[in-house]
């Protein structure tokens, strides 16, 4: 079991080496904070712990993971946006921090405005997967096949306003179809009445799913990356295979409260590019079907900013909405 608190050394070291301004010259002192906003184990806490290995290279303070999980990931980021700006606090906002800006009524944080945003870790695509006995084949079978039943198709979702619900929902939109959603508590039951045929498909993470596309279990008609997946080069995108600039992304990247040292902040960004850019990092997480480029806080900022405004539509058109 992985503790819900987890110390992985990390972020001194190098960081404190060359002429920097006085502010962030000593920085850091004292143990630092990453708060992960969902449970151990899961892909966003795969994702620091294997940035938080890399760093702890040139450690000299470590690196304290806090499992902070709740109210769809707002419970986590919450707590960094009231945490000291002092550059020992640092969160790991995904996609569901762009969703939930339109999802939830209402919020005790601002995603565009409560952060200063550090780097973006990761990006990962969703699959799209229908039953192993599924008669359809291809994307454009299960187009065909939604067409010809409106609201007949069901699909599985990890939960409303995930990734795995509104990547469907953009699927249904640009495809012109009508799907109905069925919104399980988690990956793996929703996944498992897929394997079983009780729903007609569904998008799911690769580290989730792509074993059971291995194993026959389920059939991969689609991914929903701009590129074909280095680790799943047969599966073609969705773009692709049936509608032009379909893209979905679950991503994962590094914030810190809005005020920290714009110092410790652009140290810290470079510093996190570079142990992505490693090549045994950057193995690891292709072996999950997850990719990683470099931006600058200000583009990553910008970044947040367009996958808020994209979600929000997806969001808006499909009508969820949350307390």
């Amino acid at each position: 079991m992985i503790r819900r608190r987890d110390v992985v050394a990390g972020l001194a070291g190098t960081l404190a080496l060359g002429a920097r301004p006085v502010r962030a010259a000593a920085w850091p002192a004292r143990p630092i904070s990453v708060v992960v906003p969902y449970p151990p184990g899961g892909s966003t806490d795969i994702t620091a712990r294997i940035a938080g290995e890399r760093l702890s290279q040139a450690s000299g303070q470590p690196l304290v993971i806090d499992n902070r999980p709740g109210a769809g990931g707002n419970l986590g980021l919450e707590i960094v946006a009231r945490a000291p700006a002092d550059g020992y606090s640092f969160g790991v906002a995904t996609t569901a921090h762009a969703i939930n800006m339109t999802l939830f009524r209402k919020l005790n944080y601002d995603t565009r405005t409560s952060f200063a945003p550090v780097a973006l870790l990761t990006e990962n695509p969703l699959v799209l997967v229908v039953p192993a006995q599924s008669a359809s084949r291809s994307v454009a079978d299960l187009i065909a096949a939604a067409k010809a039943k409106p609201g007949a198709l069901n699909y599985a979702s990890s939960g409303i306003g995930q990734s795995t619900h509104l990547a469907a929902e953009l699927f249904a939109s640009m495809a012109g179809v009508k799907l109905t959603h069925i919104p399980y508590r988690g990956s793996a039951p929703a996944i498992t009445d897929v394997i079983a045929g009780r729903c007609d498909l569904m998008f799911d993470t690769t580290q989730s799913v792509l074993a059971h596309v291995e194993g026959g279990r389920v059939r991969a008609l689609g991914i929903t990356s701009a590129e074909r997946l280095p680790l799943a080069k047969d599966i073609p995108t969705i773009a692709e295979a049936a509608l032009p600039g379909y893209v979905a992304i679950a991503w994962n990247g590094l914030v810190a409260p809005k005020g920290t040292p714009a110092e410790i902040v652009a140290r810290l960004n470079a510093e996190t590019v570079r142990a992505l850019q490693e090549p045994a990092v950057a193995a690891k997480f292709a072996g999950l079907g997850a990719t990683s480029r470099p931006l600058a806080p200000d583009a990553f900022g910008a970044f947040m900013a367009d996958e808020i405004a994209k979600w929000g539509a997806v969001v808006k058109q499909s009508g969820a909405t949350l307390d």
